[in-house]
């Protein structure tokens, strides 16, 4: 982790806005993002639980949480100019309340730090899975009512487990929270509710009325469950009151200075990076593909293997998700195994190739995928003339895979985008790209050709999650203010654009690649049944 300091806010009445603790799955940190007005970041600090707090000897893991303060306040923050406060959580993480812990926010200690705060990681729920899926008629069922099947690391499978083998715990349980509204509380000095877009990855909100689902309640947390979760659901950027008098006290901040949900890591990035119409394809270790989809009348289609969340700022937008386990390792395979191991030889056999590959697929998992489920190995075909159906074949051209391989993982994703937005909302027309692979320029282009729609590179990338928290703050503040109940994209629309167009797509190129989305269907098809039949035997 780096600190990023820029240059020292001028002594003027600009608003700044920060964003606070956010918990990242490989390194966990509390960082802090004072932002200006203008949009432009003031400081970017980040505190490494396991470097900079050895104390609490955490080993990725949870952490008191101090730090980011002291070293914040160091650097020359000034608290006092703070308007707003919102940020980013790790999605699913659960935090239980115990029946004093009101009375303990509301009478914090400004001379004390915090202490004593837990969380609850996630543990094997395969059964409470299977019973929640159960509850609503199945997998697909719950997908269309919470936006996702059954997940063992989501809240609800997790509160239904504690509640099952920690009775004497649950009991002494007044609320839960997640990270994300667990943060504002601590602001608040009150529990804080939970926000639409993080609440989707819970399987207990009703992705479409965004309210809690009484059903999927109950088989979680019994009849108590209602009072403990809290009110229903809030949008990003609702003002939910003002810090509590030991934000003033301790650290010197406003006492006018307003307190916003925060939401989780994922819903903030694309806060950060897009706007609903907008898509952000992270290529890294994995591959993530979030979309925007605007408001419609017809919602999003939903399904087994990709996620619907709310979206955290525009009421009836959404956010669809798919995650795929193989990404930059499946690329480097082959890169390493057909192109030397250099990148510039992968980027010349792939220009020395005609969009298509000349009929030729492959699919490479060389992990256990995502999407399609439970798929391993490679997978070659080859296209017939005039038909929708290629054939298997042992083996294609080695200087076919490095193209093979860009279309095939690209492929998968067009085809469900297809069938997951609405057919009356509005085209795509941003495709913004982040991860390691976003600097490749055959990347780029190959991934505007194939998408139909101009490829983007965001300036400032590496902490979009705490970027989209700040600007929620922003938001909440603004609605107040100058915005006077505004969009979202209107408060944005005088900010400077700090997206760079790196690709522009061919149009000829993109038909050729209309007509390779339902063959490559097929091909994912035959090898989710080639899977299956090998796994039977």
């Amino acid at each position: 982790m780096s600190e990023e300091v820029a240059d020292p806010a001028p002594a003027t009445d600009h608003h700044v806005w920060a964003t606070v603790p956010r918990a990242r799955s490989l390194h966990p940190a509390a960082q802090g993002t004072p932002y200006h007005k203008d949009a432009a970041v003031v400081h970017n600090l980040a505190v490494g639980f396991d470097r900079d707090l050895p104390q609490y000897r955490t080993t990725n893991g949870a952490t008191h949480g101090p730090g980011a303060g002291e070293r914040m306040k160091d650097a020359g923050v000034d608290f006092s100019r703070i308007r707003a406060v919102s940020g980013a959580g790790q999605q699913h993480g659960s935090v239980y309340w115990s029946k004093s812990a009101e009375d303990a926010l509301a009478s914090l200690d400004p001379q004390r730090r915090f202490s004593n705060n837990s969380s609850h990681r996630h543990s094997s729920t395969t059964r409470e899975c299977g019973e929640l899926e159960e509850v609503v008629g199945g997998p697909q069922a719950l997908a269309d009512l919470t936006g996702s099947r059954a997940y063992e690391r989501f809240t609800g499978s997790q509160i239904k487990k504690i509640r099952r083998e920690k009775p004497a715990e649950w009991e002494a349980t007044s609320r839960v929270s997640l990270v994300s509204s667990f943060l504002p509380s601590l602001f608040l000095g009150s529990i804080a509710p939970i926000e639409i877009s993080d609440a989707s990855g819970m399987n207990l909100m009703n992705v479409q009325t965004f309210k809690w689902d009484e059903r999927l309640l109950d088989s979680c947390g019994g009849p108590e469950l209602r009072a403990k979760i809290g009110p229903e659901p809030v949008p990003g950027g609702t003002v939910l009151g003002k810090v509590a008098s030991w934000w003033v006290t301790r650290w010197g901040f406003n006492p006018d200075c307003l307190v916003a949900p925060f939401t989780g890591d994922n819903p903030a990035t694309m806060v950060a990076l897009s706007t609903p119409g907008d898509a952000v394809l992270s290529l890294g270790t994995s591959t993530t593909f979030l979309l925007a989809i605007p408001p419609s009348d017809t919602p999003p289609a939903c399904f087994t293997s990709s996620h619907l969340l709310a979206h955290p700022t525009t009421i009836g937008a959404y956010i669809a998700m798919l995650c795929y386990k193989n990404g930059s390792l499946a690329r480097e395979q082959v890169r390493d195994e057909y192109a030397d191991r250099d990148w510039a030889r992968f980027n010349g056999l792939v220009a020395a190739t005609p969009p298509g590959n000349n009929g030729y697929l492959g699919l490479y998992f060389p992990l256990h995928e995502i999407i399609p489920p439970n798929v391993i190995g490679k997978f070659y075909f080859k296209g017939r003339d005039n038909s929708l159906t290629p054939f298997r074949v042992d083996a294609i051209p080695e200087d076919a895979h490095p193209r093979a391989i860009l279309e095939s993982q690209l492929l998968s994703i067009r085809g469900r985008i297809a069938d997951i937005v609405p057919k009356d909302a509005s085209r795509l027309h941003r495709l913004v790209l982040t991860g390691g692979a976003s600097a490749n320029p055959t990347i780029r282009q190959l991934s505007a050709d194939l998408f139909g729609i101009p490829a983007y590179v965001a300036e400032e990338t590496a902490e979009a999650a705490a970027t989209g928290g700040a600007l929620l703050a922003r938001y909440a503040w603004w609605k107040g203010n100058d915005g006077a109940g505004g969009s979202f994209e209107q408060m944005r629309a005088s900010d400077t654009e700090r997206m760079k167009l790196v690709a522009q797509p061919n149009e000829e190129i993109t038909k050729v690649y209309d007509g390779l989305v339902v063959p490559y269907q097929f091909c994912e098809s035959y090898v989710v049944v080639e899977c299956e039949d090998s796994d039977d035997e």
